[in-house]
Protein backbone atom coordinates (compact mmCIF):
# COMPACT_ATOMS: atom_id res chain seq x y z
CA UNK A 1 0.00 0.00 0.00
CA UNK A 2 1.38 3.44 -0.58
CA UNK A 3 -0.12 6.67 0.36
CA UNK A 4 -1.78 8.71 -1.82
CA UNK A 5 -3.20 11.24 0.08
CA UNK A 6 -4.58 12.44 3.46
CA UNK A 7 -8.43 12.35 4.40
CA UNK A 8 -8.93 15.92 4.61
CA UNK A 9 -7.99 16.45 1.17
CA UNK A 10 -10.72 14.47 -0.71
CA UNK A 11 -13.76 15.99 1.18
CA UNK A 12 -17.28 13.93 1.86
CA UNK A 13 -18.64 13.67 -1.48
CA UNK A 14 -15.51 15.02 -3.68
CA UNK A 15 -12.43 13.81 -5.51
CA UNK A 16 -9.00 14.37 -5.91
CA UNK A 17 -6.66 13.13 -8.62
CA UNK A 18 -3.15 12.33 -7.55
CA UNK A 19 0.25 10.81 -9.01
CA UNK A 20 0.82 7.23 -7.41
CA UNK A 21 4.12 5.15 -8.29
CA UNK A 22 3.62 7.53 -11.43
CA UNK A 23 -0.40 6.70 -12.63
CA UNK A 24 -2.63 9.15 -12.27
CA UNK A 25 -5.61 7.97 -9.49
CA UNK A 26 -9.07 9.78 -9.20
CA UNK A 27 -9.51 9.22 -4.90
CA UNK A 28 -13.79 9.30 -4.02
CA UNK A 29 -14.64 10.22 -0.79
CA UNK A 30 -19.11 9.02 -0.25
CA UNK A 31 -20.01 9.16 3.32
CA UNK A 32 -16.47 7.71 4.49
CA UNK A 33 -15.94 5.04 2.33
CA UNK A 34 -13.20 5.79 -0.39
CA UNK A 35 -12.48 4.35 -3.70
CA UNK A 36 -9.49 4.76 -6.28
CA UNK A 37 -9.86 4.62 -10.10
CA UNK A 38 -7.76 4.95 -12.56
CA UNK A 39 -8.33 8.99 -13.92
CA UNK A 40 -8.96 7.72 -17.40
CA UNK A 41 -11.93 6.55 -19.10
CA UNK A 42 -10.89 3.06 -20.69
CA UNK A 43 -13.35 4.12 -23.63
CA UNK A 44 -11.65 7.11 -25.19
CA UNK A 45 -9.07 7.76 -22.17
CA UNK A 46 -10.88 11.06 -20.91
CA UNK A 47 -9.58 12.60 -17.61
CA UNK A 48 -11.94 11.74 -15.07
CA UNK A 49 -11.75 14.30 -12.71
CA UNK A 50 -15.01 15.88 -13.85
CA UNK A 51 -16.66 12.82 -13.81
CA UNK A 52 -20.36 12.51 -12.09
CA UNK A 53 -20.94 10.02 -9.10
CA UNK A 54 -23.82 8.68 -7.91
CA UNK A 55 -25.20 5.90 -6.32
CA UNK A 56 -21.75 3.81 -6.37
CA UNK A 57 -20.86 4.79 -10.25
CA UNK A 58 -18.68 7.54 -12.01
CA UNK A 59 -20.04 8.55 -15.38
CA UNK A 60 -17.38 9.48 -17.68
CA UNK A 61 -18.05 13.39 -18.79
CA UNK A 62 -17.31 12.59 -22.56
CA UNK A 63 -19.79 10.27 -23.42
CA UNK A 64 -21.54 9.31 -20.75
CA UNK A 65 -20.22 5.57 -19.89
CA UNK A 66 -20.83 4.55 -16.36
CA UNK A 67 -18.30 2.33 -14.19
CA UNK A 68 -19.11 0.75 -10.94
CA UNK A 69 -16.80 2.08 -8.34
CA UNK A 70 -16.43 -1.22 -6.33
CA UNK A 71 -15.24 -3.29 -9.47
CA UNK A 72 -14.76 -1.13 -12.30
CA UNK A 73 -17.74 -2.96 -14.75
CA UNK A 74 -19.57 -0.87 -17.65
CA UNK A 75 -23.03 -2.48 -17.66
CA UNK A 76 -24.01 -1.05 -20.99
CA UNK A 77 -20.62 -1.84 -22.19
CA UNK A 78 -19.04 -4.71 -20.59
CA UNK A 79 -16.05 -4.79 -22.89
CA UNK A 80 -14.92 -1.78 -20.95
CA UNK A 81 -13.65 -2.02 -17.62
CA UNK A 82 -12.12 0.79 -15.20
CA UNK A 83 -9.07 -0.19 -13.38
CA UNK A 84 -9.87 -0.22 -9.77
CA UNK A 85 -7.86 -0.53 -6.76
CA UNK A 86 -7.85 -1.09 -2.86
CA UNK A 87 -8.13 1.21 -0.71
CA UNK A 88 -6.92 1.17 2.74
CA UNK A 89 -7.32 4.28 5.80
CA UNK A 90 -4.63 4.13 8.38
CA UNK A 91 -5.17 7.24 10.28
CA UNK A 92 -5.25 10.39 8.23
CA UNK A 93 -3.56 8.79 5.47
CA UNK A 94 -5.80 6.85 2.07
CA UNK A 95 -3.39 4.33 0.93
CA UNK A 96 -4.14 2.75 -2.18
CA UNK A 97 -2.44 -0.78 -3.85
CA UNK A 98 -1.57 -0.40 -7.07
CA UNK A 99 -0.83 -4.66 -7.20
Amino acid sequence: MQTAARVSEVPNFGKKVVTVAGREILLINIKGSFFAVENECPHQGSPLGGAVVKDGHISCPRHGYRFNLADGKCAEHPEFVLATFPVQVNGDEIQVDLG
